[in-house]
């Protein structure tokens, strides 16, 4: 049986001890990295000078960094314990291949992380929808896309390789405005002019424009309205915005036409 000093002389012969140090100053070094980063992004004056797609920049060069940490200190343990990396990665062959098709979709995440980038489909701070959630881009990494949900609040993360799935939400509301036939055109346009200045009046509000008259409905003439304000909120900017036409056709003693059934019995 093994004594206490053999098990010991194991350890050492094997770099167990001088792997773990290796690990750990790699870990150290990267935490004190990632503090510097995360103060700086903090920072006030920094923060207000950046601009979406300087802060999507700004945490893909973490992402990057963070992968190279991981990768350098995997080598230099390989190579502390015995494992000649150079002729490894020069002999990779057959090898790169098997690797290669067990994170095929890792690696089509990280090109397409880079895409989102060069071809700027969106930032940090955008608001996008994929599937039925809309969320605002919270971190672009090299592999995921982390969003906030702006209904539920919750934090979801995207494969970068789903990009195709992924609309940006605008940053504007388009309202129909549905007024009975009845109504002449002039008439119409004047309550809607009084409909949007009271719109404009909310401070959530950047403009809001009358684009014209939309649809000859069924029942009704559909005016449409655009409203711009911030993509994050604009769901609430609706609801007010639905209100404040509701409460100046009642004002105007105007109904909302709807479609009605006869019936006839013999």
């Amino acid at each position: 049986m093994k004594n206490i000093k053999e098990i010991f002389n194991e350890i050492i012969q094997n770099k167990l001890i001088d792997s773990i140090i290796v690990i750990i100053i790699s870990f150290i070094l990267y935490r004190i990295f990632h503090r510097i980063i995360t103060r700086a992004e903090k920072n006030t004056k920094i923060k207000n000078s950046m601009s979406n797609k300087g802060r999507t920049y700004f945490r893909l060069i973490i992402s990057i960094v963070r992968y190279i940490f991981i990768i350098i200190t995997a080598l230099i343990v390989l190579q502390i314990n015995g494992i000649n990396v150079s002729s490894m990665l020069a002999g990779i062959g057959i090898l790169s291949v098997i690797i290669g098709l067990a994170i095929q979709d890792a690696l089509k995440d990280i090109i397409r992380g880079f895409s989102i980038l060069s071809d700027n489909y969106f930032s940090v701070g955008d608001i996008i929808k994929y599937g039925d959630i809309e969320g605002k881009v919270l971190i672009v990494g090299l592999k995921t896309t982390k969003i906030k949900d702006i209904k539920t609040g919750n934090e979801i993360s995207i494969a970068n390789r789903n990009i195709e799935q992924v609309e940006v939400v605008p940053n504007y509301v388009l309202i129909n405005i549905p007024l009975p036939y009845e109504i002449t055109v002039e008439r119409a346009e004047e309550v809607i002019k009084d409909i949007i200045n009271l719109i404009n009046q909310n401070t959530s509000v950047k403009e809001c424009n009358y684009l014209g008259v939309n649809e000859l409905a069924s029942s009704s003439i559909n005016y449409l309205l655009k409203i711009e304000t911030d993509a994050n909120i604009k769901l609430q900017v609706k609801r007010d915005a639905l209100r404040t036409i509701l409460l100046e056709l009642e004002k105007n003693n105007i109904s909302i036409p709807y479609n009605q059934i006869d019936v006839h019995i013999k």
